[in-house]
């Protein structure tokens, strides 16, 4: 077996890409490509200096290496070369040339001193951590406030070792640090050691003012709240001892001041007119400049200028921002409030913005999930305008709960789903819009999404006599909370059809109904034909309308003298009969009745109250008389009925009934008393009263007294 190790030879890399730093007093440092080389490639390196008198050569075995310093000293202008050499050749790169004062780099400055020399400014004092005397330098100072991670840096060309540091705040603790370079140097050095120091203190900053607005009353005052704060960009630490407030209607030189209040809010009481505010803080120094604010009175309109805003997320920052038609407009006031807030003071929270026409803050300084009014007002020197309102939320987040569902108007194919709004406090967002999901027994789920301004939806199409299940899903930015399902089932017949089947059977049943009495009522002698037209029986027709006085007369005497022989009947003293014989029947036959069942009731018969038997007695009509022909004798036949009524016998009662059926009377005539009188119409007395009246008759009743009767 024979093993052959054959090596491939790769192609020398010549050294590229050489930069040299000058580090002042200490060395000249020099890289080049490529850094790391096979095959134990080693670099001689030769720099030429005192512009060319003299030369160093340094060996390396990496692609960096240093010269010393006494090789480079600035300024002189120098060359550098760089050889390669390994087992697979030798390289040698191309010649550099630098200019020491160019490249050179120094430690960081020392800071000697900060002192502050007035109310906004310090005083530096530096040195270089080199000996360093004829270069000409330019420096570079930052700083920051110790509660601030921002750092402003300042550029100072020709640095001397003592210069000021103007534009701070008074009373501020400000962070510094300092690094230099020379003039002609591309290289800074590190920054120093960072140093902390404290303006001096001044007179307090004029004051960001603002007011809230209470309804007038009848009289036009009303109550206002005065409303201060340090301005943005004031100092943090200055001190404040007091605040006064000066006000006077417009236009008016009576003033008046409240002087040394400890608050940053007090409430005024407005007469009905224009006024003028100002307040001002003071400390050992002195006091603020007065910040105005004019209060308009209730009535006086106020002008707008803000055409439209918008408000979004940035992260970490809400931003909000808005367009003016006035181009003088450059200060606005920026108020925000949770909505769900009771009063605006104290949640109301309010800022001035200058010279833009945007605000951010950060989403942590609002609380998540919570809706806040954001109102701008326009601010055009003491006059403020009228504010454009919009809402935002800092973060939001699927809805608590979703929204409450009902369905109506379920018909054969269709359903109204109805839903609620989800209250504000449990939104978590702005809801953008809503999804309806329902499902079939049995079947696939579907579903429809609508915008936020709509709270029904129809649901077509739907399967006759079918179970669904439906409910409603509420969807902010951030996530959509679904609510309760609610089941329902679509109709096996519409109201249509059962008001189009009710119409017809009922109007079958109607010309049924019809039809059938039509063809009732065409047979005289039928059942409906009684119920519907009874016939009601004409007293005028009456076989008691017509009475013979002669036959009336032989009947009575025939009863007296039969009744003769009988000592327990009484005899019946013939009378004569009057005219109206037949109306006196029907008037005094309750008479007659009641003394017969009294009678009975004296011999120990059972009360007639007690039966159950029922007989009707139909009294009889006549024609009537004319007024005047009445009958002379009219109480005998009365009395005659009312003491003799108990002598009848049955047989009496049976023949004189037989005979007024037979026999009738003429008409207005009576026997052998008066003669006929002429027929007239009938008596109104008749023509309104009952023909028929109707007795109740116990079944235990002699019959003797049903004959009589």
């Amino acid at each position: 077996t024979v093993v052959l190790n054959l090596w491939v030879a790769t192609p020398f890399t010549r050294p590229e890409n050489i930069s040299c730093i000058f580090y002042f007093d200490r060395n000249l440092t020099c890289t080049w490509s490529p850094e790391k080389e096979t095959n134990d490639t080693s670099y001689t390196v030769r720099m030429t200096y005192s512009y060319g008198k003299s030369s160093c050569t340094v060996n390396a075995t990496e692609a960096s290496c240093s010269f010393p310093s006494y090789c480079a000293i600035a300024p002189d202008n120098c060359s550098v070369e760089v050889e390669a050499q390994n087992n697979d050749g030798k390289a040698i790169s191309a010649i550099t040339y630098w200019d020491l004062s160019s490249i050179v780099k120094t430690e960081p400055p020392i800071i000697l001193s900060v002192n502050p020399i007035s109310n906004r400014m310090f005083q530096i004092r530096w040195e270089p951590w080199e000996k360093i005397h004829v270069f000409p330098l330019t420096c570079m100072i930052q700083f920051r406030t110790v509660n601030s991670s921002h750092w402003t840096e300042v550029n100072l060309e020709d640095c001397e070792r003592v210069f000021n540091l103007t534009g701070l705040q008074a009373f501020t603790q400000y962070v510094l640090a300092l690094r230099f370079r020379f003039s002609d140097s591309r290289y800074w050095s590190k920054w120093s050691k960072e140093e902390t120091r404290m303006t001096m203190e001044e007179v307090p900053h004029v004051l960001d003012l603002w007011r809230i607005l209470e309804p007038a009353d009848v009289n036009g005052d009303r109550k206002v709240l005065l409303l201060w704060k340090k301005a943005r960009g004031a100092p943090v630490l200055e001190k404040t001892f007091g605040y006064n407030i000066q006000y006077s209607a417009e236009n008016s030189t009576n003033v008046t001041e409240i002087n040394s209040i400890t608050t940053q809010h007090y409430e005024l009481l407005l007469l009905g007119q224009t006024h003028c505010v100002s307040v001002t803080s003071f400390n050992s120094l002195g006091k603020s400049q007065e910040a105005i604010l004019r209060i308009p009175d209730a009535h006086e309109e106020t002008f707008q200028c803000i055409k439209g805003m918008q408000a979004y997320i940035a992260e970490p920052l809400l931003v909000v921002n808005w367009q003016s038609s006035i181009p003088e407009v450059d200060t606005w006031i920026v108020e925000w409030i949770p909505e769900t807030a009771e009063s605006k003071f104290p949640a109301l929270c309010w800022e001035s913005v200058s010279r833009v026409t945007n605000w951010t803050i950060e989403q942590d300084k609002l609380e998540p999930f919570t809706c806040y009014n954001i109102s701008v007002y326009p601010v055009l020197g003491h006059h403020v305008g009228e504010p454009y309102s919009i809402q935002a939320y800092a973060k939001e987040k699927a809805p608590t709960s979703g929204p409450n569902t009902t369905v109506n108007n379920i018909g054969l194919k269709t359903a109204v789903v109805t839903w609620k709004e989800i209250p504000k406090s449990i939104r978590n967002g702005f809801i953008h819009n809503y999804t309806i999901f329902y499902q079939a027994e049995g079947g696939k789920k579907l579903s429809k999404t609508v915008n936020s301004h709509t709270l029904q939806y129809d649901l077509e199409s739907l399967t006759r006599r079918t179970s669904y299940t439906v409910s409603v899903m509420a969807s902010t930015r951030a996530g959509g909370t679904i609510g309760s399902s609610i089941n329902f089932k679509t109709s096996s017949i519409s109201v249509f059809e059962i008001v189009l089947l009710t119409t017809l059977i009922g109007g079958g049943l109607l010309l049924l109904s019809i039809k059938t009495v039509t063809f009732g009522l065409r047979k005289p002698n039928s059942r409906l034909t009684h119920l519907c037209c009874p016939d009601v029986p004409n007293p005028a027709e009456s076989s008691l309308a017509t009475w013979f006085g002669d036959d009336f007369k032989k009947k009575s005497n025939m009863k007296e003298t039969e009744n003769s022989g009988n000592t327990e009947d009484q005899v019946l003293k013939p009378c004569p009969v009057p005219a109206d014989l037949t109306d006196k029947l029907v008037v005094n036959f309750e008479n007659f009745l009641e003394v017969v069942l009294t009678a009975e009731a004296g011999k120990g018969q059972e009360s007639v109250l007690g039966g159950e038997a029922n007989e009707y007695v139909t009294s009889p009509s006549r024609a009537d008389c004319p007024p005047g022909k009445s009958f002379k004798e009219p109480s005998v036949l009365t009395e005659a009925a009312s003491e003799d009524c108990h002598s009848r016998t049955p047989g009496m009662a049976e023949e004189t009934y037989s005979e007024l059926d037979n026999q009738p009377l003429p008409s207005c005539q009576s026997p052998g008393l008066e003669p006929p009188c002429e027929e007239r119409a009938q008596n109104p007395y008749l023509k309104n009263s009952v023909t028929t009246r109707e007795f109740l008759m116990h079944e235990n009743i002699p019959e003797y007294s049903k004959g009589e009767i």
